[in-house]
C-alpha cells in the first residue's frame, strides 16, 4: 500500500476545503491530532507512517458537510477517500474515529443519519488516531481537552462510552498538551 505524503495530504485538504478558513481550521486540527498521536509511538508496534497519514486525513469529510449532522463527516470522508482510489486501510481513519467508536446499536438507538454499521477501530493505528483526536477540539475558539475533560464530555453518550475511553486512557496514558498549547495559544481545559 502506498501511503500519501504530508504534501499530498495537504493538497487534498486544499482541493476539498470549501473556503480558505475551513482549510485552516480542519487541516490545523488534523496536524495537531497527528502531533498528539506521535507522542504514543515509542514502544508501540504501529506503522507510524500510516498513523501519520490517518491523523492528517481523518477529518477530510468535514468539508462535505451540508447540514448540522456532524456525525456524518466520518462516513463522508471515507466515501471521498474511496472515490479517490485510496485503499480501505486509509479510508477507515475517516469513518472510524468519531467519539470512542460508533456501534451498529448506537446508530439504531440514536437514529444517527449514517448507514447502520459498526464504526470501530480494528487496527492499532486506527485506535491511536481515534484516541489522539479526543484531545483537540475545533470549537470556537479551538481548545485542547484533558483526559478528564473528554471523559466528562463523553459521559452524555452513556457509561459504556466512559468505560471505553477509560480503557483507551489506560492503554495509552494522557498526552502532554502544554507544549502544543504554548505553540498554538489554545487553552487546555
Amino acid at each position: 500500500m502506498q501511503i500519501p505524503t504530508d504534501a499530498e495530504i495537504r493538497s487534498l485538504h486544499r482541493d476539498y476545503a470549501p473556503t480558505p478558513a475551513a482549510f485552516e481550521v480542519v487541516f490545523e486540527h488534523c496536524q495537531l491530532v497527528c502531533s498528539v498521536a506521535e507522542q504514543f509511538f515509542a514502544g508501540r508496534a504501529v506503522d507510524t507512517d500510516l498513523v501519520r497519514a490517518g491523523a492528517l486525513l481523518h477529518d477530510i469529510g468535514v468539508y462535505r458537510l451540508e447540514s448540522s449532522a456532524y456525525v456524518r463527516h466520518g462516513v463522508l470522508g471515507h466515501e471521498l477517500l474511496a472515490s479517490l482510489g485510496f485503499p480501505v486501510e486509509i479510508c477507515r481513519f475517516a469513518s472510524c474515529h468519531t467519539g470512542v467508536g460508533i456501534t451498529r446499536d448506537d446508530v439504531v438507538r440514536q437514529a444517527l443519519p449514517i448507514p447502520v454499521d459498526d464504526y470501530l477501530p480494528r487496527t492499532p493505528e486506527e485506535g491511536l488516531v481515534l484516541y489522539a483526536d479526543k484531545f483537540h477540539s475545533k470549537r470556537t475558539p479551538p481548545v485542547f481537552l484533558t483526559g478528564d475533560t473528554y471523559a466528562a464530555e463523553v459521559a452524555r453518550f452513556g457509561p459504556d462510552k466512559v468505560r471505553a475511553f477509560g480503557m483507551l486512557r489506560q492503554r495509552y496514558g494522557d498526552p502532554s498538551l502544554d507544549t502544543l498549547s504554548a505553540a498554538t495559544g489554545y487553552a487546555v481545559i
